[in-house]
């Protein structure tokens, strides 16, 4: 874990070497288990809007228009992807290469920080979120998917094994829980909803005022 955090560059180079293939992969997943989560994220996205970790830029289609949107990711070949479907929208997007554990932006920059199925692929996730905090304005929302740690004994236990693979691959996790880091941040946690034998989980969580 802590290795891949200090050698971003090789997951940089995973991600462009997937990114052609990462929008038929995410197809299956979307269709079969995360159901209409981009739509229930982006859909509560207000203002000025950070989505951390772009990737090939599946969730624009769902955000309002009139958010003023900037998107990071670690894979310029990601962004590409991402540039290409934003002119084919007609939706404006600041896409930049940027690393989750470390945002190159101001604090209190955003009303609103998205992330999806991506905090179980980023090294360390409780930085990650603790970056999310810090960039948030007070009374900001943070919107959050991913897929988690399972309810269920017997799946816990396949997500283990695929873990023995997937970590040294491609830091992809499969037992987390971004909620657990996001309360210990101090943000107040407003919508919450897991399904799918406990696998998919969504939230929404405000950043308090003072």
């Amino acid at each position: 874990m802590a290795a891949a955090k200090k050698d971003p560059e090789r997951l940089r180079r995973y991600w462009d070497k997937h990114s052609g293939s990462y929008d038929r992969q995410m197809g299956f997943w979307d269709r079969r288990f995360f159901g209409d989560t981009r739509q229930w994220v982006c859909g509560q996205a207000q203002g000025e809007v950070l989505e951390v970790a772009l990737g090939t830029g599946l969730n624009l289609p769902w955000y309002p228009a009139e958010v003023r949107l900037t998107g990071i990711d670690l894979s310029p070949a990601m962004l590409e992807h991402a540039r290409r479907r934003a002119t084919e929208l007609g939706r404006a997007v600041d896409a930049r290469v940027g690393d989750a554990h470390g945002l190159e932006f101001a604090d209190a920059s955003f009303d609103t920080v998205v992330a999806t199925f991506s905090l179980c692929a980023i090294p360390d996730d409780r930085a990650a979120v603790a970056e999310m905090w810090r960039v948030l304005r007070p009374g900001g929302l943070l919107v959050l998917a991913d897929h988690v740690v399972s309810t269920s004994a017997p799946l816990r236990v396949v997500q283990r094994l695929l873990e023995l693979v997937t970590i040294p691959l491609g830091e992809e996790h499969f037992r987390r829980r971004p909620i657990t880091h996001v309360r210990a941040q101090g943000f107040t946690v407003e919508r919450q909803e897991r399904f799918g034998y406990g696998i998919v989980e969504r939230l929404a969580a405000r950043k308090p005022q003072s």
